[in-house]
């Protein structure tokens, strides 16, 4: 599936589109504030009569704006009293709103089947719009996940935005779907993260700056949609093995981080319904499946089921709460934001049968990488998976959404649980109400949306099917360099060394046989150590992925206790091993049970709540470590293959640490195990891990604890109680954050000397008329890619390397070297993440014929420099430039800087054999071209170099265009071959001719 932020100021034929006028909903901050289960207030859908009087709309909203105090939507769960007479205030201007509107609203084109929901007491809960009084077979028969796009397009039909054909589109799924139609969708609500967070922030202030300058309303520019962002991604592991690590993390954190954080404040004052959930609270994605998720909205009395499109792309976390919920990029989540609602290609769907039970011992983490393995082979690229059968009932909510949240692992856009008698248990269990739990399931009973495994079950249709039976999963890591990557646990020695044996790539590093036995020597502050290759050296529990599931993070916790118990030798201090919670619930249950104590003794102190080492937030390795690694602690010359095993989501080369080449993803037990190994290079059924107090040999099975042991300490130590007592107080911060004094002003005031903070260029010279399309004349190659080229490459978050175009920036402006932070914790300055674009230290460019590293050659004069350098030449002589290739390109995560850089940097076109779902998305809404090579042709195929020179033949009126057209692409060496436009709505060709998505969004508004 495709997204693309869809505009409601155009409805699209096959080969036409037109202007029409935006329809916005109103402010989350009207709805209840008890706690968040509510979505906007979603007025009546304008109809054609009522489109001319879409200015009075408009002017009444502003009023509204100016009239209503502003308070964040995700409100305490006590709803304290200030709370409450800020509601009581605004009424009287909330009613002259919906009077203001009254005139222009059509009934929607579906009232007949809007429907009360009686309460089992009496009264009822609110109306809904019944599926099954539409009484078409065919609905019985769609998957659950496309029942929410239907009852959507139900909610919203008015013939304008969302028309009956669009109704009926989804209704007969199992014939459309195929024919890759479009459909409006309308999610309820957005989420973000800080890393993420602060360049949308700064794009809408932006926003509100060039609003200014065109000389219409910057007011215009407002969160129309509920928008909560986590502050989880800055949090580094710089201090480890200490009980003071929290604190002493947490002040650096702010000490690094206080002008981001300060701008981010700055933000939910200036901005309507953002709700910023402030640092050392948790993940944004255990957040949200904890808390933040409604599963049923009651807004104003109707009923509908919760969805969120987040700029994180495990966003898909929540699906397993049975919340319909995916990533896209940051620009496209800003259009969200300001009313936008998205076009997407009407989805294929995966059905994915479970049955039986996990066997004794084996974890949801063995689950999810097993399951993350079989989708990568069967392809769902753009499609939904959805889960049914027995087995469901053998998973806890945490196991499902460890699987949810690995969708992008395996391709999907969603992986997706129905809601049944498990959701319903969990979201008791982390402080749901009975009452609003009782609302939950009797609508989705009513509306044919709730499974009940305990009843008949109808077959329902799918595009594919796949089959597993849990009994047949088997303890595994994935690595190591890729995620899909799985290796059974018994089989993890003998990977290994052939790891070490092949040449360079996905599985191998290439080190001579005769070299495979050093053994680097070092002192660590004193004490004798040694390293080999496969030797650990970073040992994380991390990640929302697995710290949300109590199961493997207690069993971590066993895993300890019985190797202390046994008198096994403390965990190595040279390992750096850090245990960061996804919640502060999951501190509680650690301590509950008594077992917390154990992990400190072993090493893994809690040192955050954040993302950390999952995301490359790990700290530097102690300095006799990264000598004994490799030259100097650098990245050119390596002594030692050094391994990483975490828990988290993604382990490309290059992101976990710099100066770890094997980084291995695995259950929060086996990390503990691997801590205590020392080494990767190790057969857990045959090998002794150590020795114990007895002189007797440990083994894997000694310290490996049962299933039943696991849930014993689940049952007896994760309570209700503590979810309530964390989330009581989450938006209420910390000393440090509260300390944080921010402007009032609605413009930010922007300081040119900043290095966190800088005025993006997207919108200087622009005007009201559309640049149109462009093509592309005699460009240059800037780099020449193979396969699986990932976010990660092309944009890294991670730590900037000291002898690079951005480090090099930041030491011109007094930055010092221990103050250059992260690279994700500068996205809101446009300077130095143009300068980190394609820096990843292990990307792999085909121009340097070898060579690893974030340069290029610069092809006019031959020269090897570094890929910024080379592109501003390319640009200072006025020369275009575009990107060859391979599959995959733009796997990993949801990331707009990895279009936003290359779009600064001159970047024209990129051609492909294939595209990740997300960033081909955010390369047309920052205006580069995405071209796919035809099917079985590549630049190797075709005989390309990357040494000529590139023209792409675009029509230059954009009504001549269409999605997925031939486009003819020639060099100057006589050789030509068609590719195929990857835009792939009538939608984004808009955007394209308006030179971006924000830049069609600013007109939209000014125009209407």
């Amino acid at each position: 599936m495709y997204i693309t932020a869809y505009s409601s100021a155009l409805r699209t034929s096959s080969s036409s589109y037109r202007s029409r006028i935006p329809c916005y909903s109103l402010s989350s901050s009207f709805s209840s504030l008890s706690r968040p289960a509510s979505s906007p207030t979603v007025p009546p859908p304008l109809s054609a009569a009522g489109q001319c009087r879409s200015l009075s709309f408009s002017s009444a909203f502003r009023s509204l704006r100016s009239s209503v105090p502003r308070w964040s939507h995700g409100a305490d769960w006590k709803s304290p009293a200030s709370l409450r007479s800020q509601i009581r205030t605004a009424s009287p201007v909330i009613q002259r709103f919906h009077r203001n509107i009254a005139s222009m609203a059509s009934e929607n084109v579906f009232k007949a089947i809007l429907t009360g929901l009686p309460k089992p007491g009496g009264g009822e809960f609110g109306k809904f719009y019944s599926l099954p009084a539409l009484n078409d077979p065919r609905i019985e028969k769609l998957p659950y996940s496309i029942r929410i796009l239907l009852e959507s397009a139900i909610r919203n039909c008015d013939n304008f935005q969302v028309t009956k054909d669009d109704v009926e589109k989804i209704i007969d799924w199992e014939k459309t779907s195929p024919k890759q139609v479009e459909i409006p969708f309308k999610p309820a609500r957005v989420l973000l993260q800080d890393f993420t967070g602060v360049p949308a922030v700064v794009d809408l202030a932006c926003m509100r700056d060039a609003m200014n300058k065109l000389g219409s309303d910057s007011n215009k520019i407002n969160p129309l949609v509920p928008v909560d962002l986590v502050i989880d991604h800055s949090v580094q592991v710089d201090v480890a093995r200490s009980e003071n690590a929290v604190q002493a993390n947490m002040e650096l954190e702010f000490q690094r981080n206080k002008e981001r954080f300060g701008f981010l404040k700055w933000g939910s004052n200036a901005f309507h319904n953002m709700l910023v959930v402030p640092p050392g609270s948790g993940i944004v994605h255990q957040v949200n499946l904890e808390y933040l998720g409604r599963v049923v909205f009651n807004t104003n009395g109707i009923l509908y089921p919760d969805s969120v499109v987040g700029t994180d792309s495990h966003t898909t976390m929540i699906d397993g709460l049975g919340v319909a919920g995916w990533g896209v990029g940051g620009i496209e989540a800003e259009a969200t934001m300001l009313g936008q609602p998205m076009s997407m290609v009407l989805p294929g769907v995966v059905g994915f049968k479970l049955s039986g039970k996990l066997r004794n011992g084996v974890t949801a983490t063995d689950l999810v990488l097993t399951v993350t393995q079989m989708l990568r082979k069967h392809g769902v690229v753009g499609k939904f998976v959805e889960f049914y059968g027995d087995g469901m009932g053998e998973l806890s909510l945490a196991d499902r959404a460890t699987i949810a949240n690995m969708s992008p692992e395996y391709g999907a856009t969603m992986g997706f649980f129905p809601v049944d008698h498990v959701t319903l248990q969990y979201l008791k269990l982390t402080g749901r109400s009975d009452d609003t739990v009782a609302m939950i399931e009797a609508y989705l009973r009513a509306n044919k949306m709730f499974v009940d495994y305990s009843e008949p079950q109808l077959e329902r249709v799918y595009s594919s099917y796949l089959h597993l039976d849990l009994d047949e999963v088997e303890p595994c890591l994935s690595g190591p360099k890729r995620p899909h990557d799985r290796v059974p646990l018994k089989e993890m020695k003998a990977d290994w060394h052939s790891c070490l044996d092949n040449k360079v790539g996905f599985k191998g590093f290439a080190v001579p046989k005769e070299a495979q036995e050093k053994v680097a020597k070092f002192s660590f502050h004193g004490q004798p150590a040694e390293l080999q290759h496969g030797s650990v050296v970073i040992a994380a529990i991390t990640s929302c992925t697995n710290t949300s599931n109590p199961s493997v993070m207690l069993g971590a916790a066993l895993v300890a206790k019985k190797a202390c118990d046994l008198g096994l030798q403390v965990v190595k201090p040279w390992i750096k091993t850090s245990l960061a919670p996804g919640s502060g619930v999951v501190t509680k249950y650690l301590l509950q049970s008594g077992l917390q104590k154990y992990l400190n003794q072993q090493g893994f102190h809690i040192v955050g709540y954040g993302c950390t080492t999952c995301i490359g937030n790990s700290g530097d390795l102690d300095d006799s470590v990264a000598s004994a690694i490799s030259e100097n602690g650098t990245v050119l010359i390596f002594y030692i293959v050094a391994a990483a095993v975490l828990s988290g989501n993604r382990n490309f080369e290059g992101r976990v640490h710099p100066l770890t080449r094997a980084n291995y993803l695995a259950s929060p037990p086996l990390v503990v195990a691997y801590a205590l190994a020392g080494t990767v290079d190790i057969d857990f059924e045959k090998d002794p891990i150590g020795v114990g107090k007895d002189g007797k040999s440990v083994y894997f099975r000694d310290i490996w604890p049962s299933t039943e042991e696991i849930a014993e300490v689940v049952q007896s130590s994760v309570l209700p109680e503590m979810f309530k007592t964390t989330y009581e107080a989450i938006t209420k911060g910390n000393p440090m954050w509260n300390q944080l004094s921010v402007p009032d002003a609605k413009l930010y005031s922007w300081d040119p000397n900043s290095t966190y903070i800088h005025e993006p260029p997207y919108f200087k010279n622009m005007t009201m008329n559309p640049p149109g399309p462009h093509g592309v004349k005699d460009a240059y190659c800037l780099l020449n890619f193979g396969d699986s080229i990932t976010t990660d490459h092309i944009s890294p978050a991670g730590s900037i390397h000291k002898d690079s175009p951005a480090a090099k920036y930041l030491l011109e402006r007094g930055v010092d070297r221990k103050d250059f932070n992260s690279y994700g914790s500068r996205r809101g300055n446009d300077e130095i993440m143009a300068r980190g674009t394609f820096a990843n230290i292990r990307i792999v460019n085909k121009l340097l014929k070898g060579e690893v590293g974030p340069k290029t050659i610069h092809i006019p004069t031959g020269e090897k420099l570094y890929v910024f350098d080379a592109a501003t030449r390319y640009k200072a002589d006025g020369q275009d430039t575009i990107v060859i290739a391979g599959a995959e390109y733009g796997s990993g995560s949801s990331r707009d800087w990895a279009a936003k850089g290359p779009m600064l940097l001159g970047v024209k076109a990129v051609i492909a054999k294939s595209f990740e779902r997300i960033h081909r998305s955010n390369l047309v809404g920052m205006g580069i071209i995405p071209l796919c090579f035809q099917s079985g042709e590549d630049a190797e195929t075709l005989g390309l170099t990357g040494h000529e020179r590139y023209s792409i033949d675009l029509p230059s009126k954009v009504s001549e265009i269409r999605p997925g057209q031939d486009v003819t692409v020639s060099t100057d060496t006589g050789k030509s071959f068609t590719c195929i436009a990857r835009f792939d709505t009538e939608v984004e060709l808009a955007y394209f001719n308006h030179g971006g998505i924000l830049q069609y969004v600013i007109r939209q508004l000014i125009q209407h």
